[in-house]
């Protein structure tokens, strides 16, 4: 075919015309979490004068991991058009699961530490095939497995050690390496750094890759986009969502890991609340609460917002109780902002 007929078919045909950098930036859900990553950065610079500092960046990046190793996964379940409010709860039982289980069946924590695995794995599939077997709402799965989880933390705990915290571990056999692996840190150029910021980052490239590289990829978008035209044209929904649950539960198993090697002990009501913080650095990162449309990039920086708002606020010596004001406004800003971006892109379309 002439070159000139390919011109002509690339004029008719908007596939083929190239796309403007302007327009592949406004197609991207995270542009809007990054403008305001830019702007909640610059307002801290200048409101708090030891937020620049070397160590305070260690300690808000940090701040940001650990929401961020859920935040991940948390974001592609929401791609794929659904939600876990048990992520919270299921972080502490991961960690309570290998505490208790190391203390009181073995001498070795990393039988604990795979006994974990197994029964957080287990979680997060009984939130999956829960959902597609009965066709109920995630949000009434998993707040009933939020309730069960609540309970079994506590009445398990209490039973168990007769506190609501596990028993020490941090003398039995393992231990050492078990932190090495989950909340081990290092020092570079004055800059304290957790391990858990190589966990989130090694997560966000792994989860990047697979929306956008990935047949898997392809399954989450198009099943949070429409779940029926989806099954109509042979996408696995089922699979597919009970595959997202479990990559929740596996980052919960981390998550948890991570508590538990950092001090050795679990109190059995950590946890409730933070299923929030995950959605919403979810949200702020992009993702749609209607499923087909966000980021796992997003998601990173979502998190990255949430950790410098929440430790900005301290270096500029505000009162702590402005946080969470502080986050709803974030919250709502980044929503407003996503929503006119994603307006702004299609219709550059």
């Amino acid at each position: 075919m002439s070159t000139d007929v390919l011109d002509v078919i690339g004029a008719g045909d908007e596939r083929l015309a190239p796309r403007s950098v302007l327009r592949r930036l406004l197609g991207r859900p995270e542009l809007g979490a990054v403008v305001g990553a830019a702007a909640v950065f610059l307002f801290f610079s200048v409101v708090a004068d030891s937020f620049l500092r070397a160590s305070s960046m260690g300690t808000v990046l940090y701040a940001s991991s650990t929401i961020g190793i859920m935040a991940v996964p948390v974001a592609l379940l929401m791609i794929g058009g659904e939600f876990d409010l048990s992520a919270g709860v299921m972080v502490t039982s991961s960690a309570l699961v290998s505490s208790m289980f190391s203390f009181q069946m073995t001498a070795n924590t990393w039988v604990g530490v795979g006994v974990s695995l197994l029964v957080t794995l287990a979680l997060g599939a009984f939130n999956g095939i829960m959902l597609v077997r009965t066709r109920l709402p995630s949000f009434i799965i998993t707040l009933g497995t939020f309730l069960m989880l609540t309970g079994l933390n506590l009445g398990l705990t209490k039973l168990i050690s007769g506190t609501v915290a596990t028993k020490s571990i941090g003398d039995m056999q393992g231990f050492p390496s078990c932190r090495d692996l989950f909340a081990s840190h290092w020092t570079i150029a004055s800059v304290d750094l957790q391990v858990t910021i190589l966990w989130w980052l090694g997560l966000v490239a792994v989860a990047t890759w697979v929306l956008l590289r990935t047949r898997a990829g392809n399954w989450i978008f198009a099943a949070g986009g429409n779940a029926d035209a989806a099954r109509a044209v042979g996408v696995p929904v089922a699979r597919t969502k009970v595959g997202l649950y479990m990559a929740v539960a596996f980052c919960a198993w981390i998550s948890g890991q991570h508590l538990l090697f950092s001090f050795d002990v679990v109190q059995s009501g950590e946890g409730v609340g933070n299923e929030f913080l995950y959605i919403i650095a979810a949200v702020i990162g992009g993702c749609l609460m209607t499923g087909g449309y966000g980021s796992a990039i997003g998601s990173a920086v979502g998190a990255f917002i949430f950790g410098m708002a929440s430790k900005g606020i301290v270096y500029a010596q505000w009162n702590p109780d402005w946080f969470q004001f502080f986050l709803g406004a974030m919250l709502l800003l980044a929503t407003l902002l996503n929503a006119w971006v994603r307006r702004r892109a299609e219709a550059s379309k």
